[in-house]
Formats: structure tokens, C-alpha cells, sequence
């Protein structure tokens, strides 16, 4: 069989399907655009390969013999996937196929990521989306390695080989237990909880995101006492439910039903909160880049 296999050609297969079909010599080397001898030439060869002839062949007529049609259902399965392996290959070349890695904070899959992943899947329905949630850090450490074709984080510190774009900006929410004093109604700056315990994430986890708590802070005087950190939404509205401390997050984190805290939006300052989609100048993952204009 490997003495097969190292021999046969894909014209041998060409020919014999094409002479298969009409049993015509003539018609069939028209069909080929070659000559009735090379046809010739080209099926003895491959009836030498196979130490068996595949046609009788009179005068008047040709026609399969029975190795022959057994030869003819084998032929016509490597010719149907050919064209199944040519095709596919056409398409994910074209970007029509193929599979993106998509990571992401917590908080882009509250409002932003959603309705873009479903526009994305009607228009693309063949391109497999792989999700995976990730701090700014592990995303940005997958980029590198090339496991992920695209972050949706909350970090503008990225490397030159990579491209960035603010994809959603948003205000920040306070986050108080339900029974705290300060209100929506009451409520007026900062400075009022400058005696607070502050839950944050980790300022090596989102520096950004740390720094400019800091700064709204900082604007209205004081430096937050930080008791407790977590990367987690959830995490972050149990610890303040249970009295250990008040948070900043971005409102698209809000959750309102779950827990028995409450959320003040800060409208009223500069700082805003920015998601920024994050990939490698270099990728060249074909599906990848009918993605890039749906940002």
C-alpha cells in the first residue's frame, strides 16, 4: 500500500474519473486538455501502480471492469474531500472561517461585549468565538504568547507591539451597604467618606483603574484607607454588604437585585472609566481581522 501511496499522482486520478465518466478516450483528453495518448500513457501508469487493469477496452468500447469500480467509488471520495479540504482552507484563508480568543474583565460582559459577540455571530456565523475572563495582567500576558487574539480591559499600559482603542467609557459608582448614612439624596462629594474603608482591586491587578481612584480622592483631600482588595464584582459587593468596607467600580458593574448594598453613580467629576481593546500589530489570524471593524 505505501508503494501506492509514494507513486500515485493526482492527474492518475484526474484521468481515470474523467474516463470513468464519459468511457470515451477522445472526450475524455478533451475534458483534460490533453492529448488521447497522454491519456493513454497516464492510465497505464496508473494500472501499473495498482498491479491490476481498471478498464476493458475493445475496438468499439471502454468500460470499468470491476476493479475499476471499485477503484471509481475510492476516486470520487478523495476528489470530494479534496474539494471540502480546498474549500475550507479558501475560507478560513479569507477570514469566512477560523476561530477568534477573545479575553476580558469582568465588567465588559455587563455592557459592552454582549450586543457586539451577537452582531458579530449573525454576520459570521462560521467564526468560533473562545471566551475566557482575565485580569488586565493575564491578558495582557496571553497577547504576548499569542493565546488570545484580542482583550477587552481596563489598562492603557501596553507594549509597542501591540495596538490599543478605547472602546467604552463610562462613569464610576460608589458603592455603600444599603443602611449607610450617605444617600442619593445626600450625597455631595467624595470628602464625605474620607473616613471610610475602601475596597479596591489591586493596584498591580488595574493600575490605571487604582490611580485614578486615587486621584478622586486625592482632589477631595484625603488618601482612601484600603482595607481589603479583590479583582471580583461579587466579591467586592459581599465584602461591602457585610459592613467591611465601601468600594469605586465601574457602573457597568452595578448589581442592584442581588445584594443588599446600594450605588451612587458619580456623574459629577472628570475621571471616567475607559474600556480599551487591546491586540498585537502583528496578528494575522485572517477571522481576527473581520472582527477589528466591529470595535
Amino acid at each position: 500500500m505505501i508503494r501506492i501511496i509514494n507513486q500515485l499522482e493526482l492527474h492518475h486520478l484526474r484521468s481515470f474519473l474523467a474516463l470513468a465518466e464519459t468511457l470515451h478516450f477522445g472526450k475524455a483528453a478533451e475534458t483534460l486538455h490533453i492529448s488521447q495518448s497522454a491519456l493513454s500513457q497516464q492510465i497505464k501508469q496508473l494500472e501499473a501502480i495498482l498491479g491490476t487493469t481498471l478498464f476493458d477496452r475493445t475496438n468499439r468500447s471502454v468500460a470499468l471492469n470491476r476493479a475499476g469500480q471499485l477503484f471509481l467509488r475510492e476516486a470520487q471520495l478523495v476528489e470530494a474531500q479534496l474539494k471540502k479540504s480546498i474549500a475550507r482552507w479558501q475560507s478560513e484563508h479569507q477570514g469566512n472561517q477560523g476561530k477568534i480568543h477573545i479575553g476580558f474583565v469582568g465588567s465588559a460582559m455587563q455592557c459592552f461585549l454582549p450586543p457586539l459577540l451577537k452582531e458579530f455571530g449573525r454576520s459570521h456565523a462560521h467564526i468560533q468565538l473562545h471566551l475566557e475572563e482575565l485580569t488586565n495582567e493575564e491578558q495582557l500576558e496571553a497577547l504576548k504568547s499569542g493565546d488570545l487574539d484580542i482583550g477587552f480591559m481596563r489598562s492603557n499600559q501596553i507594549a509597542h507591539s501591540m495596538n490599543i482603542k478605547s472602546v467604552y467609557e463610562e462613569n464610576f459608582s460608589l458603592v455603600l451597604p444599603s443602611e449607610h448614612p450617605i444617600t442619593q439624596e445626600n450625597f455631595k462629594n467624595l470628602g464625605q467618606l474620607a473616613q471610610e474603608r475602601f475596597i479596591l482591586f489591586p493596584n498591580e491587578k488595574s493600575p490605571l483603574y487604582y490611580q485614578q481612584i486615587l486621584n478622586m480622592c486625592a482632589f477631595h483631600g484625603f488618601v482612601p484607607q484600603i482595607s481589603h482588595r479583590s479583582i471580583h464584582g461579587p466579591t467586592i459587593f459581599m465584602l461591602v454588604e457585610n459592613g467591611m468596607g465601601i468600594s469605586i467600580v465601574p457602573n457597568s458593574l452595578r448589581d442592584e437585585h442581588n445584594y443588599n448594598i446600594r450605588f451612587i453613580e458619580l456623574t459629577n467629576i472628570k475621571q471616567k472609566t475607559n474600556l480599551f481593546a487591546v491586540w498585537n500589530k502583528t496578528n494575522d489570524n485572517a477571522a481576527f481581522q473581520n472582527f477589528l471593524p466591529m470595535l
